[in-house]
């Protein structure tokens, strides 16, 4: 019997543990999370062979697995990974890992279904990132919605069932589009397999159109069609109001999954769909997708600084710092490409770790007021501590993992436009002022209410989550060239891709992201 591949067997690992706590019988809670947690470290610790397996300074998809699935259409189970989506499944892996730890004492009703919930989405979000057959995409893009829908309306607070129905409305809308679009390149080009349409698109433009015009205005059509699904779910502005009410409904580990892994997915598909296929639509739209992403920038900022509630903050930062992800994108140059990836792995990290504590905080006081809070460090100094650390990593404090991906994008966006760059520099200050000010309100101070007063600090599960938190936040910030060398190649992939079918890029945009120079940047920036 033929042993499934490394990339199947990451998807079949978290399935079978789904399978497995399904069909268990009895309702020892006990087991049930020490059988979750077994299944999902597991996962973790598997994938880290990918690292192993994969040769960062080659192009292109590495360990790959393609055989017939469907015959009529041609439907394949196509798999691959590149230096785009390795992390991305890495993290997934990990903040699976990391929420199950967190769902330890906070769900107390329908264990084993959250369980085998949780599991399945790791499940959809990793297939999502491994896929190269844009039927199977969508398959494990849909498949992605129906456990995360139901964490938030099952586990959720307050208005979890609005909340729920908004996310999987909004979602909808964008999947529709995607299909759409999916069906009218199978169409002309008679298969789903994305490598093969890359190519088809490279060698016949006229594929899209008899005429030029035809041509530019059905693969601006097909370019939105994607994007639109894509961008509702980073979310950018103003397709973003969907984001709040879902983080703030949602339990602890829905919203680390959510802001950790879930907004990556949209702009995992802007990198290897909108651009690579799509390159002319891409450029001539650019001006508007950049405004977009420098309003999210210093809107999300604005709105999370007025914010009363602490979680609904949270979830406006996060809107802040992935519109500098899309502006990264749309750089079209290495540096900001890569940038891009980098910040995309760092938000997942430290955002992920502040909906950690502040889920800590409400399993204690069953509140995400910030006036219900004050001078939390006299009886939570631990927490108080890690909630500084993170808090200074999500603003981009040097040394840690926020500061190298902005200022990456920063720079590839001076490069490329010094006045967008400007812009968006206000979001790091704001950024600052926002997480502060927060901080300032929650912890200094004397204590506001006499029941703050016996609150318990972190606990010793609880700091071992956090602690790994720091850890991984302090190595991404310090050694930050481990992850740009093995990004490189991927992000310089992308570009290149940009400038097929004889179109040159605008030379700004290409200067400093050139050759070799591109590494030597990368990597004294990385180091910095």
């Amino acid at each position: 019997m033929m042993l499934p591949s490394l990339l199947t067997s990451l998807i079949l690992i978290p399935a079978v543990g789904a399978l497995a706590l399904l069909v268990l019988r009895g309702d020892d809670h006990k087991f049930i999370r020490g059988l979750s947690l077994g299944v999902a470290t597991f996962e973790f610790l598997f994938s880290l062979l990918l690292l192993k397996k994969m040769d960062f300074s080659a192009s292109g998809y590495q360990l790959e697995e393609n055989f017939h699935w469907i015959s009529a259409p041609p439907i394949h189970y196509h798999v691959g990974v590149d230096g785009l989506s390795v992390f991305l499944v890495i993290l997934t892996t990990f903040l699976t890992a990391i929420s199950v730890i967190a769902s330890w004492n906070s769900i107390h009703e329908r264990v084993k279904e959250f369980f085998v919930v949780l599991l399945m989405l790791e499940v959809g979000i990793i297939g999502v990132f491994l896929s190269l057959d844009l039927f199977l995409f969508f398959l494990f893009w849909e498949v992605m919605l129906i456990p995360m829908a139901f964490l938030i309306g099952i586990w959720g607070h307050g208005r979890k069932i609005y909340a729920a129905v908004k996310f999987v409305l909004y979602t909808m809308a964008g999947s529709i589009l995607m299909l759409v679009g999916i069906i009218w390149l199978y169409n002309v080009t008679g298969t789903f397999d994305l490598p093969q349409i890359q190519q088809a698109l490279q060698a016949s433009p006229d594929l899209l159109g008899k005429t030029v015009e035809i041509a530019q205005r059905n693969e601006l059509l097909l370019f939105l069609a994607f994007f639109v699904a894509f961008a509702i779910k980073v979310p950018l502005f103003p397709l973003h109001t969907w984001l709040p009410d879902a983080h703030v409904e949602a339990p602890t580990a829905g919203s680390v999954i959510l802001a950790g892994v879930l907004l990556k997915m949209g702009t995992y598909g802007m990198m290897r769909f909108c651009l690579p296929l799509f390159p002319h639509a891409s450029r001539e739209q650019r001006w508007w997708i950049v405004l977009l992403a420098i309003i999210g920038i210093i809107y999300g900022a604005l709105v999370a600084l007025v914010q009363p509630n602490l979680k609904k903050l949270v979830a406006y930062s996060s809107v802040s710092h992935l519109g500098f992800v899309v502006l990264g994108i749309f750089t079209f140059g290495t540096i900001g490409i890569q940038g891009a990836i980098y910040q995309m792995l760092a938000h997942g990290i430290s955002t992920g770790a502040l909906f950690l504590l502040v889920g800590m905080l409400y399993d204690r006081r069953h509140t995400f007021e910030i006036s219900d809070y004050g001078g939390l460090a006299t009886p939570m100094p631990k927490l108080s501590a890690f909630f500084l650390f993170v808090a200074l990593s999500s603003l981009g404090l040097p040394m840690l993992n926020g500061f190298v991906g902005e200022y990456l994008i920063l720079l590839g966006t001076y490069v490329t436009n010094w006045k967008w760059a400007t812009w968006a520099a206000t979001g790091v200050i704001l950024s600052a002022c926002y997480l502060l000010w927060a901080y300032q309100r929650v912890f200094f101070g004397e204590v506001t209410q006499e029941k703050n007063r016996a609150l318990p600090d972190a606990s010793w599960r609880e700091r071992g989550i956090l602690f790994a938190m720091a850890v991984i936040t302090l190595w991404m910030g310090i050694g930050s060239a481990y992850f740009t060398r093995r990004t490189a190649t991927a992000a310089e992939t992308i570009r290149q891709e940009m400038m097929r079918a004889g179109d040159t890029m605008p030379q700004e945009a290409m200067s400093p992201s050139d050759g070799a120079g591109t590494k030597i940047s990368l990597e004294r920036s990385g180091n910095r």
